[in-house]
C-alpha cells in the first residue's frame, strides 16, 4: 500500500492496521492486529514491549517501508509513543 503525501484520515487507518500487523507478526503476539489500541502507549502499560521489542519493530518498518529507524534517534521516545505516533513517522518518512 502506498499512502500518498497527504495522506487521508482513511490513508492513514489503513497504514496503521498494517503497521499494527507488522508489530502482531514481528513479535508472534497473540492478539489481531485491530486490537491494538491506535492512542495506547507501546510501551510499559499499554502493548508492554519493552526495549529489545521496540528493536524488533524498527527492523521489520525499516525493511517494509525503506528507511532506517535509528537506535540513537533523540526522537524515538515519541516516535514509538503509540501505534498511531509511529504510522505518522513512517507515512512522513517512507520511501516505499
Amino acid at each position: 500500500m502506498t499512502v500518498p503525501a497527504n495522506p487521508s484520515a482513511a490513508d492513514l487507518d489503513a497504514l496503521r492496521l498494517e503497521v499494527a500487523g507488522l508489530v502482531v507478526e514481528a513479535l508472534n503476539l497473540d492478539l489481531a492486529p485491530a486490537a491494538i489500541p491506535a492512542d495506547d502507549p507501546l510501551f510499559g502499560e499499554g502493548l508492554g514491549l519493552d526495549s529489545i521489542d521496540i528493536l524488533e519493530v524498527a527492523l521489520v518498518v525499516s525493511k517494509r517501508f525503506g528507511f532506517q529507524l535509528r537506535a540513537d534517534n533523540e526522537d524515538n521516545v515519541n516516535i514509538f509513543r503509540s501505534l498511531r505516533s509511529l504510522t505518522e513517522y513512517i507515512a512522513a518518512h517512507r520511501t516505499k
